[in-house]
């Protein structure tokens, strides 16, 4: 039998996924279905702002003072992956203030298909993507679609309205995973909405009894960011540490 490990500590689980799939929407769904029956806490992402943190608040679906922003003043995937200082010292002092909570979410800035957290922060992963993307998109993989622990398909009753055929995608997105899990979401969904809780329910279950174990996705692949001529004709996005990304 795996030795359990800690009960004091939360089960930390990261969500990222390109601006505008529907992370924060589906941060709180998560917490409307399990607050009534877990202990919660959320950490948002952004680089100058504290709207997605702002935006939860609002919804109610959490005491406000469960909800904490990092403005992370840089690229995204640099406070998840590359140095996650700030956003485990937000993960720590929730889980001091509110101890013992069961589950605290990290949200991922808005960013591409490199994004992946690193196992020092986040104890399972979810990526998202969403129909209005398009249906290609879960085909083009990427370390986010094929590493994360569950890749979510999000925003399943607009695809009608775009043209995508959700099965179609999902089973893209299978293919590109090697067979790892997807999910097709709508919070308008109830059968869905369970599913997801369902899967919440079972990695929290497998960390208290020691058998889930943190994987490296390994590096992001490289990327550059809008601001920053590239030699090569694109831009590039530094950082303060000895690897640049480009994309």
């Amino acid at each position: 039998m795996p030795e359990t490990t800690d009960p004091a500590r939360s089960f930390r689980l990261g969500i990222a996924g390109p601006v505008g799939t529907g992370k924060s929407s589906l941060i709180a769904t998560v917490c409307r279905e399990l607050a009534d029956e877990i202990a919660i806490g959320v950490i948002t992402n952004d680089i100058f702002t504290d709207e997605d943190a702002r935006m939860l608040k609002a919804a109610g679906v959490l005491d406000a003072e469960r909800i904490r922003a990092v403005e992370t003043g840089a690229c995204p995937h640099t406070a998840i992956r590359d140095d996650v200082t700030q956003n485990l010292l937000a993960v720590e002092d929730l889980e001091r203030d509110f101890a013992p909570l069961d589950l605290v979410m990290v949200e991922s800035g808005g960013d591409n298909l490199t994004a992946t957290f690193s196992p020092a922060l986040i104890d399972a992963q979810i990526f998202v993507l969403d129909v209005a993307g398009g249906g290609d998109v879960a085909r083009k993989g990427g370390p986010g679609i094929a590493r994360a622990d569950l890749l979510v398909v999000n925003k399943t009753d607009l695809a009608p309205h775009v043209g995508v055929d959700v099965e179609l995608m999902a089973a893209d997105a299978r293919a590109a995973r090697e067979g790892g899990p997807v999910l097709a979401l709508s919070r308008h969904d109830p059968e869905s909405v369970a599913q997801l809780r369902t899967w919440v329910l079972s990695m929290i279950a497998a960390r208290r009894s020691g058998d889930h174990t943190p994987i490296d996705p390994g590096p992001m692949a490289p990327h550059f960011h809008a601001d920053e001529q590239h030699p090569d004709g694109g831009y590039t996005h530094s950082h303060a540490h000895s690897r640049a990304h480009e994309h």
